[in-house]
């Protein structure tokens, strides 16, 4: 049994970024023989185990073949013949395809190049600053699409090598995106939208034609890309980062959330920001009575933080880091908050008001507020 330190916390290592989680393969041994040294078996489609005190996952050496289209269409061949080599060809891209004995991975990672495992020579690529597939197993996985721009989102001043980005293509010609479930696009899609530079995946998806199959209601412009660039630079939330990539979409997005079973708060606050991002662009001409209208029609009293979320959406759609109606409209909400709506409500009632005009008048004292306010 030999076990190994595998994939990313090498590429970071070398790359000098922060570590990822450790991943670790061990070669040579059967599931039987974890379990006796009390690692904990999780894996469903493949035998991987928890170690015993780290909790860190150690996986079983495997090769994979593809049996049936999409990402789940794959025969595992797991046993103690597979070699290291054989479990290195079966990853995405060589930077993803490095090992390092565990005796030289303690509480850092030595990174002694002849100690390394090296077979796809994904260093070179490293220094190279390339992303390329490891072998033509990569069109066998349509994910590895997604993955790919991912990456190109992560580490910007890389390119996508020749060979891998026409391997793309010819999958997505293949259809084999169109296999892809919307629960896993979602996850490569979010991650994606969280890395450094965001543009960059959509760049990559369009340049291989699955952004078409994929988000044909998105046109990757200029101007849509650089705006999400913004937001990432501001720590833009997830949901303000969707938000940015869909404006303008209309009723196309929610179609676009259907299809992909967008969650919920990315969802909401998307339909919320395209919908009223033009009345929340003109809160200087907007007098108090339809600034009280706006924000009880974005939900703005029971979801605060939600509302505050459409203006940081609002704000990196600007272009401006200091767009002035975020300001006035966080004081008018304030102002409208600040109205003790149970007295007025008690009030309303002893004057023989019910139903609706109690609404009528918490909402004429929230205009007062408002208005005061200004």
């Amino acid at each position: 049994m030999q076990t190994y330190l595998v994939g990313g916390a090498i590429r970071d290592a070398l790359l000098g970024r922060p570590g990822s989680d450790r991943d670790w393969l061990v070669v040579g041994a059967t599931p039987e023989e974890m379990v006796a040294q009390r690692f904990l078996p999780v894996g469903r489609d493949f035998p991987v185990f928890l170690h015993p005190t780290t909790r860190e996952e150690y996986a079983l050496a495997r090769t994979e073949r593809k049996s049936a289209p999409g990402y789940r269409g794959f025969t595992i061949h797991a046993s103690p013949d597979v070699t290291l080599e054989q479990d290195l060809a079966r990853r995405d891209l060589t930077i993803n395809a490095i090992a390092l004995p565990a005796a030289l991975a303690g509480a850092g990672v030595d990174l002694h190049t002849e100690a390394l495992v090296d077979p796809f020579h994904g260093q070179r690529d490293l220094r190279d600053k390339v992303l390329r597939h490891v072998t033509d197993a990569f069109r066998e996985d349509p994910v590895r699409i997604l993955r790919v721009a991912r990456f190109a989102a992560r580490f910007a001043d890389f390119s996508v090598a020749p060979e891998t980005l026409a391997l793309m293509r010819g999958m997505v010609e293949a259809g084999e995106v169109d296999a892809l479930v919307p629960e896993r696009v979602w996850q490569e899609l979010a991650r994606g939208l969280m890395e450094t530079t965001p543009s960059r995946m959509f760049e990559v998806l369009h340049d291989c034609g699955a952004l078409a199959r994929l988000l044909p209601e998105v046109a990757p412009s200029a101007d849509r890309l650089r705006l999400l660039d913004g937001a990432a630079r501001a720590g833009a939330t997830l949901p303000v980062r969707f938000a940015c990539l869909t404006q303008g979409l209309g009723p196309a997005l929610m179609s676009l959330c259907e299809r992909w079973r967008i969650p919920t708060d990315e969802r909401d606050l998307a339909l919320l920001v395209d919908r009223e991002r033009a009345a929340l662009d003109a809160d200087a001409t907007t007098a108090p009575a339809g600034q009280v209208a706006l924000l009880e029609r974005c939900d703005a009293f029971r979801r605060p933080a939600r509302f505050t979320e459409a203006l940081a959406a609002c704000e990196c759609l600007s272009g401006d880091a200091g767009w002035p109606p975020r300001a006035r409209w966080l004081a008018a909400l304030a102002a409208a908050q600040s109205v003790a709506t149970d007295a007025v409500a008690r009030t309303a009632q002893q004057a023989g008001a019910t139903g609706p005009k109690i609404g009528e008048a918490i909402r004429a004292a929230r205009v007062d507020a408002v208005a005061a306010a200004g």
